[in-house]
């Protein structure tokens, strides 16, 4: 079974409540699964799968609890070949930068050189009352692939 981190970056709650909607799923299929509310560069490894699952803040910005997580990205820039990941991006489509924390932590990740398993999920708050559900369904057509 898979070794997963589920790193998640929230603001007012539904993000986490995804998060941990989908440790439940992974670790009930087996798999061993460390959530991370205050990531760092440190508390991931490319011998593990990431799970990234992060609301948008302002102007398309980062959540507070996840600022450190992707500043190690982008001041550090540590070379990712190896690490497989999805990305949950979460936003409201009636805002400009709609889903651009979850965009912007996909494209830093794939710059370096991380291989998304799945391309992007983004939720929007406009159309979906329970991200969780939608996000759930998206897990279980591929988890199959986590080994």
């Amino acid at each position: 079974m898979a070794q997963i981190d589920i790193v998640v970056g929230s603001v007012y709650g539904a993000a986490f409540l995804v998060a941990e909607t989908l440790m439940d799923e992974l670790t009930g299929q087996g798999h061993e699964c460390n959530l991370h509310e205050e990531a760092r560069l440190e508390d991931i490894s490319p011998t593990r799968f990431l799970l990234l699952v992060s609301a948008t803040t302002g102007q398309g910005d980062v959540p507070p609890n996840l600022e450190a997580f992707a500043a190690d990205l982008k001041d550090r820039a540590p070379y990712m070949k190896g690490l497989n990941y999805a990305v949950i991006a979460m936003g409201d489509s009636s805002y400009e930068y709609f889903c651009g924390a979850g965009r912007q932590l996909d494209t830093l990740l794939l710059e370096l050189g991380a291989q998304p398993l799945q391309p992007r999920l983004e939720i929007d708050a406009t159309v979906v009352d329970e991200p969780e559900v939608v996000a759930l369904a998206w897990l279980r057509e591929w988890q199959g692939q986590l080994q």
